[in-house]
């Protein structure tokens, strides 16, 4: 993983923050990408360490009310950032040339590899065992308090979100009867019953008719663009059915339907056409476009307190590849509709979960939860979560029992950070798609980081404030 860089005004190190620097930009050079998996993301987050160190002000180490040292001054300095010694720069050096490189150390209690005696061995296992139930009991209470969303929550939701489906169905086919659509659709996460923490998103899917004759699907990978899990949409066969044939040609961006420019046409009916106070005080709701969205969103509010998000997304359906106008990130490729895999990989899930009893929803789940109360971890979506899990795999062996929560979860972490180090996560049904293509550098590296530090204590995600 590439290092975040040295920044501005930091106090001299004598050198050893540019060795660390090199440590992680050649890691992948003596190691390979498997081995620097690991010691890419460790070295980082001993350089963070050593940064924070150095950085700080030199005065008396201040300890907790706890007794504990603070964060800013790690007890490995001494009592001051200043009386870093050569020795202690030996120390930090050999400490790093003696990080773990096999993922299989990560599963050791608090981090530490064993080995000795079989007797030893033996007591280390036991610790090791008692982690685990200590880990699974908190994964099932978390599940239960924190995670798993109230039925009755869930049907006020889904209902709220009937009842706007149908006020727009009934206005968009009044104010643009030429207009072909086929039947709008609600869909999400709250459809599926992995929705998680609050019943508060939907997906109102809107199905364009598009001619098969008239467009063709182009796969993002086969353009100048080079962007798997996108596609053009190109007009076909204008010599026969010249520009006007279609509907949906006055949404023609240089020979291509634009999503953008199809959103922006609704966006004139829902956002500025429909009374929406008016509709709210007959539904006894508060509805109201939320601007600015990337994509067009109406905010409903219910039950006093309840908030409700539900995304419009126009939809194509082309050589059996579901398109949504949901933009990339980059403004550049904003006339690019995106795939969506969801449907495929959320059915993927469920019929492996029926097929073994396993755990794997409740496992995602638990892990969306950690993503949406973390916001260190916001920048990870459903998609990225659901293809680990998927990617985990179901092999003869695996245990996806209930009883083997924890051990799937701390190895779905451990693979989640082993795929931000290589900045690679293949998409389960199209390798090709790197599901990390719309971060950063910088944000990969702080997903690493922040997981990384978890994988000793991993009951610090479990927390809600």
């Amino acid at each position: 993983m590439a290092s975040m860089g040295n920044k501005k005004g930091k106090k001299d190190d004598n050198g050893i923050g540019t060795a660390i620097d090199f440590v992680l930009s050649n890691a992948r050079l003596v190691l390979g990408v498997g081995g620097a998996a690991v010691l890419g993301i460790a070295t980082l987050a001993v350089k963070r360490m050593y940064d924070r160190a150095v950085s700080a002000p030199a005065s008396p180490s201040k300890l907790s009310q706890s007794g504990k040292r603070s964060w800013e001054e790690p007890s490995w300095l001494g009592s001051s950032p200043r009386l870093l010694n050569q020795d202690m720069k030996m120390n930090i050096s050999r400490s790093l040339q003696t990080l773990p490189t096999d993922p299989a150390a990560f599963e050791t209690e608090s981090g530490h590899s064993w080995a000795g005696p079989a007797a030893k061995r033996s007591e280390s296992e036991l610790k090791k065992s008692r982690l685990r139930l200590s880990v699974q009991e908190k994964l099932f209470w978390f599940y239960r308090h924190h995670v798993a969303i109230p039925p009755e929550e869930q049907s006020c939701a889904r209902q709220a979100a009937m009842d706007i489906c149908a006020e727009l169905r009934v206005f968009i086919h009044a104010k643009l009867p030429d207009m072909p659509l086929r039947e709008m659709f609600l869909s999400g996460s709250l459809y599926d019953d992995l929705q998680v923490v609050t019943a508060d998103h939907a997906q109102l899917m809107v199905p364009l008719v598009v001619e098969k004759n008239f467009w063709s699907a182009i796969p993002g990978e086969d353009t100048i663009m080079n962007v798997p899990s996108f596609c053009l949409v190109r007009r076909e066969n204008l010599e026969y059915f010249p520009r006007g044939s279609s509907y949906w040609d006055r949404c023609i961006v240089g020979g291509y339907l634009s999503p953008k420019v199809v959103v922006a046409t609704f966006e004139k009916v829902v956002a500025g056409s429909i009374n929406w106070p008016a509709i709210g005080s007959i539904l006894d709701y508060i509805i109201r476009p939320v601007v600015p969205s990337e994509t067009l969103t109406l905010e409903v509010q219910y039950d006093t307190n309840r908030r409700l998000f539900i995304d419009f997304l126009p939809l194509i359906v082309l050589d059996d590849a579901m398109l949504v106008a949901k933009p990339h990130r980059l403004e550049k490729y904003e006339n690019m509709w995106r795939q969506s895999y969801r449907t495929a990989e959320t059915a993927k899930l469920r019929a492996a979960d029926e097929q073994d009893a396993g755990c794997r929803c409740v496992c995602l789940k638990i892990l969306k939860a950690i993503c949406k109360f973390n916001p260190a971890l916001g920048r990870l979506t459903a998609s990225q979560l659901t293809n680990v899990i998927l990617r985990l795999g179901g092999g003869e062996g695996a245990d996806w029992s209930q009883d083997a929560l924890a051990d799937r979860f701390l190895q779905a972490l451990r693979e989640l950070v082993g795929y931000l180090e290589a900045g690679f996560l293949p998409c389960a049904l199209n390798p090709k798609v790197n599901l990390f293509s719309e971060l950063t550098a910088e944000e990969v590296d702080e997903l690493g980081y922040t997981l990384y530090c978890s994988l000793s204590e991993p009951e610090t995600l479990l927390q809600t404030v």
